[in-house]
């Protein structure tokens, strides 16, 4: 038995996740040293919004356990539920791509409009994802 295609997607998903993180922390890490930042003074998320300028990579890593979550989930039951479709794994991929433009944006130039646009792409063909698997779940 062969694993089911949707895996893929989901862990391109996972390395999306990785690659802001590994940012996040290049960022985070430089500024710290740069500013001479003491890392106990970092203790509470307030700490950091108060002290450190460059957000957005950490910004966007959180937002990568939001709406993503339940692309995680959409991709555990499709896999126990009966398979990937060819449409199915279409719309995964789609919805890994639109994360990764919403992650782009948000870590290039930032414009909340486009940013904006990308990610209720994202969540609106996620729910319907979940509409589409529905069926198989009743």
């Amino acid at each position: 038995m062969s694993a089911d295609p949707v895996w893929l997607a989901c862990a391109a998903m996972v390395g999306l996740t990785a690659a802001v993180a590994v940012r996040m922390y290049v960022e985070r890490l430089g500024e710290m040293r740069q500013r001479r930042i003491a890392p106990q003074s970092l203790a509470s998320s307030a700490d950091a919004a108060r002290q450190l300028t460059q957000t957005r990579a950490a910004d966007n890593f959180r937002n990568l356990f939001e709406v993503p979550v339940l692309f995680y989930a959409w991709c555990v039951a499709v896999a126990v539920t009966g398979g990937s479709t060819p449409a199915l794994l279409a719309a995964a991929w789609a919805f890994v791509a639109l994360r990764a433009l919403h992650s782009l944006i948000h870590l290039s130039y930032n414009r909340v409009v486009h940013r904006f646009a990308a990610y209720l792409a994202g969540t609106l063909l996620l729910f319907a994802m979940w509409v589409a698997i529905l069926p198989r779940l009743l």
